[in-house]
């Protein structure tokens, strides 16, 4: 029955689509140069199956490819309609293979695509979604956020990489090289109120990924484009949610200077280990009964009596030096780990959103078992995940129609 239904609405969607054409064809304007060519026959694949499509052709001579104005106007990817390169790009950035996007393409919609044209045309359009989301905020287009607290978060993660990509770069391996290329994820949420026990509450569904392969001095700006563009302006509180790490808190202090930095709390509690460790090691009978106190320090704003007791405690001791360096994280996070103030003030003092998007938008399709990826096509891939999980699918590919259209315009050039 889906196979009688389908060759039908097949035969309905190439009639529309090729009146539209004649209709485009018959209404364009060449831009300067070009020289009409005739007509050619292009298979194009839908939803529902495959169909003919005549249009024009035009040729400028100082151009390496000639332009269809119907195939601009109408969102053709390569031979297929937006609305199914859509659905290509979707599966396979979403299935953890693009044989699973096959395969599931094949078993729910009845729409048979190879694996590899399926990575074919997310490589082709993950450029421009990547762009997409790097792109500024523009005045007028912001939104205003009426939110009390809006919370800016970013952490990064390793991507398992070709050999090629990786040449010449340090790493942790034994022999110093590297495995894995570093992709940050930026994320950007609200938060309205706190439940019944006083811990802060996400608002539902108000997280916007972002993401890219960048050093942290150019991923920064570009998150900071993302909270522009959600209302950092208009926001009432702005809390950064990051690690500790030096290059986060730099990023931090450079791109939203003036607002509330909070360090990780369980990232201040893995350190205490540390520094407990270096101090009396993990052997001793007292390390969990001390680590918890000194947890219930740092959440009563005591993380200077923190740093003065393990130095008193090692004062001319052998593990001195190793003391010191290991309480390093917390001397220079000492205004960022204010938790009790923080908490008193209904603040979220967990990155765990941007912790969970890193196992989830990259980990779950970049970091599975066997998986080695280029750069380019990890960019790509990640870029649809952080835009489908943002909810602004419609808002790209829309964004990306008008893009082809304006290929059709010749006043620009003829200016």
């Amino acid at each position: 029955m889906r196979t009688a239904v389908f060759k039908s609405a097949n035969a309905l969607v190439g009639w529309l689509l090729q009146a539209a054409a004649e209709h485009i064809d018959a209404a364009y304007q060449p831009k300067p140069r070009e020289v009409f060519k005739g007509q050619e026959t292009i298979g194009v694949q839908g939803i529902f199956g495959r169909f003919d499509l005549r249009r024009d052709y035009y040729y400028d001579p100082g151009k390496p490819q000639g332009h269809h104005p119907s195939d601009a106007a109408l969102g053709l990817e390569v031979g297929y309609t937006p609305a199914l390169a859509k659905l290509m790009c979707l599966e396979g950035a979403d299935e953890s293979t693009y044989l699973k996007a096959e395969r599931h393409l094949a078993q729910t919609g009845g729409i048979t695509v190879s694996s590899r044209q399926i990575q074919r045309v997310v490589q082709r359009v993950g450029g421009a979604a990547q762009q997409w989301q790097e792109r500024p905020a523009k005045p007028g287009s912001c939104q205003r956020c009426d939110a009390p607290v809006m919370y800016v978060s970013a952490d990064g993660t390793g991507v398992p990489m070709v050999p090629e990509e990786l040449v010449g770069r340090k790493g942790k391996q034994a022999d110093g090289t590297a495995k894995t290329r570093q992709a940050y994820l930026g994320c950007v949420f609200t938060q309205h109120r706190v439940d019944d026990e006083g811990r802060p509450v996400r608002d539902w569904e108000s997280t916007t990924y972002v993401s890219g392969f960048m050093p942290i001095d150019e991923f920064g700006p570009m998150l900071r484009q993302e909270a522009l563009r959600r209302g950092f302006g208009t926001a009432a509180k702005v809390v950064v949610l990051i690690d500790g790490a030096n290059g986060l808190a730099n990023m931090a202090e450079l791109n939203f200077k003036g607002c509330i930095q909070i360090v990780d709390f369980f990232h201040a509690l893995e350190h205490a280990g540390l520094v407990l460790d270096a101090l009396i090691g993990k052997a001793q009978p007292d390390y969990q009964f001390r680590l918890h106190h000194w947890a219930k320090w740092l959440l009563k704003d005591k993380v200077e009596d923190l740093i003065q007791e393990a130095r008193h405690q090692c004062a001319d001791q052998p593990q001195a030096p190793a003391v010191e360096k290991a309480l390093h994280y917390f001397v220079s996070n000492v205004s960022r780990m204010q938790y009790g103030t923080f908490r008193a003030a209904d603040f979220f003092i967990g990155s765990g959103v941007v912790e969970a998007g890193c196992k989830t938008v990259i980990g779950g399709r970049c970091k599975q078992s066997g998986m080695f990826w280029s750069k380019v096509g990890a960019e790509n891939v990640l870029a649809f995940r952080c835009i489908h999980s943002s909810r602004r699918l419609e808002e790209f590919w829309q964004h990306r129609l008008n893009a082809k259209a304006a290929r059709n315009d010749c006043l620009p050039l003829a200016a």
